[in-house]
């Protein structure tokens, strides 16, 4: 073939996304529906950390996605023309003329972004029956919601339809390495299996050697763990090291109790190596009125009065239509939420950087590195809210948990001293305080944050029933008083999830 090429190139780039669809192609418009639509498409473009999803059956729930992994790339689409005209050569004896033309190119964009189908497909379960005579019927229709129905319809026999427990995590295949037995020492007898706790009984103990107290223990620990010791001498060499360890000292000179977020409100260092410094200064109580918190080493505040002031409150903001306002009105967001849970093959997570160890005898770029001049001092500190509580400013989160010294509020603090001097018993559910201490601080502390919210969105709280409310005092509703009740008492009990969180960096 011969003929002349022609490129024309576009007055304006316009950056394009390409999909390498893995399939042929022959309806665009019901091609676009199984990625989504181009509103799909381009939502899933606006956050790089998203997989984009394919269903084959797009109107089908129970159709397990294929999903494309993004990447750069640096391409063009051309659009082709070839121009042609038929000659006659002028031999009589030639049945097919010779054919000439010349070629033209045209830029119509430039590609940035691709998305590749890589991995595998994976099992695509249907809901169907086999009839007696042989052909497959379909139970969409059956089991299948689409509108309210009568008790009837939850009555009726219908082909048993069990789908499978768990479809794979994984799209890419993988070598799976075996765990070889483990030997253990003579003598050695397995733990006694129950149905409170049947994971991590074969995984390896973190080497942080923090020191567990429960309420009901006899003594509690005067130094630390040995291997603690150990392994911060060992890692933490700089003088940046030295500052913080001396820094920690301080603070538990002053104050023997501590939670984790006000030690990280109150001194920059890098996690992971507060999850050293902490086990080579305090105990980790696990129980009663002070568990989740460090306490230094060689002090007992089951023994002592003074420790009332440093128990725990766990504070959850309470929401609801009795309270005047839902949870989607709250200006305080949840820590998380299962609304925007993604499943683990649709999102890419980034791999996490190690931390090497020369990165912990350095001071993990706090020190010798070329960018420690860039580094603020402050890097890794908290914001003191994450701990203390002042009327007329909410919460971080919606679920908290202070110190009852960090209630910065006179009327909670007089709550706290209604037995001060007159202490007697130190029990697992009110430490040192009255009963019902903590009630009424939750009680109290609902009140200010209703009132903060009712200044803040005044709408949440006005109705057309009620015009007048807002000239009504202030009444507080507890969710307590509604139970017939009250219920029974569990040691420890109540939500846990931070101090389970915290547990699992050691054990």
């Amino acid at each position: 073939m011969e003929g002349s090429g022609v490129v024309s190139l576009p007055r304006q780039q316009k950056p394009m996304v390409c999909v390498e669809y893995p399939g042929l192609v022959q309806d665009v418009g019901r091609m676009l529906r199984t990625l989504g639509g181009e509103e799909g498409v381009s939502r899933v473009y606006a956050d790089p950390a998203k997989r984009l999803e394919l269903y084959y059956r797009p109107k089908d729930p129970y159709c397990h996605p294929l999903c494309a992994n993004r990447f750069p790339t640096t391409t063009m689409i051309l659009r082709v023309k070839k121009k042609t005209r038929k000659k006659n050569s002028g031999d009589p004896n030639t049945e097919n003329p010779t054919q000439e033309g010349t070629i033209s190119m045209e830029i119509l964009g430039v590609v940035g972004t691709v998305y590749k189908f890589q991995g595998m497909s994976d099992f695509q379960y249907l809901a169907f029956t086999n009839g007696s005579d042989g052909p497959r019927t379909s139970l969409y229709d059956r089991v299948l919601l689409e509108k309210p129905e009568k008790e009837e319809y939850f009555h009726q026999d219908i082909p048993l339809y069990i789908p499978p427990p768990i479809f794979s995590r994984l799209d890419n295949p993988v070598d799976y390495y075996y765990r070889p037995n483990i030997n253990h020492r003579d003598g050695y007898q397995n733990p006694h299996l129950s149905s409170d706790n049947l994971i991590g009984l074969s995984r390896a103990r973190r080497p942080h050697n923090a020191i567990f107290v429960n309420f009901e223990d006899g003594e509690v620990p005067s130094e630390p763990h040995p291997a603690a010791v150990k392994n911060w001498k060992k890692l933490c060499t700089n003088p940046v090291d030295k500052k913080v360890e001396q820094e920690m000292k301080r603070l538990f000179k002053c104050r023997p109790i501590w939670s984790r977020n006000a030690i990280k409100a109150n001194i920059s260092i890098h996690p992971d190596k507060l999850k050293l410094l902490l086990p080579y200064f305090a105990y980790y109580m696990l129980t009663g009125p002070w568990r989740s918190l460090w306490v230094r080493f060689g002090y007992d505040p089951r023994k002592n009065p003074e420790a009332k002031i440093y128990q725990v409150l766990d504070f959850r903001i309470r929401c609801g239509m009795k309270y005047g306002y839902t949870p989607n009105d709250m200006p305080v967001k949840a820590k998380r939420s299962t609304y925007n849970y993604s499943l683990p093959i649709t999102l890419k997570k980034p791999v996490p950087q190690a931390v090497s160890m020369q990165d912990l005898t350095h001071g993990l770029g706090s020190l010798g590195s070329k960018d420690s001049k860039k580094l603020p001092s402050n890097k890794y500190r908290l914001k003191e809210s994450v701990y203390i509580f002042r009327e007329g400013n909410l919460p971080p989160y919606r679920q908290m948990f202070y110190q009852l010294c960090d209630l910065n509020v006179d009327s909670l603090q007089e709550i706290i001293k209604r037995n001060d001097g007159s202490e007697n018993e130190c029990t697992e559910r009110d430490g040192w305080c009255l009963p019902k201490t903590s009630d009424l601080l939750r009680d109290s502390m609902s009140l200010m944050i209703k009132q903060i919210i009712r200044s803040k969105r005044p709408a949440l709280f006005t109705s057309p029933s009620a015009p007048n409310d807002s000239k009504e005092p202030l009444t507080y509703e507890s969710g307590e008083e509604e139970e017939d009740e009250e219920e029974e008492f569990h040691p420890s009990e109540g939500s846990e999830n931070e101090m389970e969180t915290e547990l699992l960096d050691y054990v």
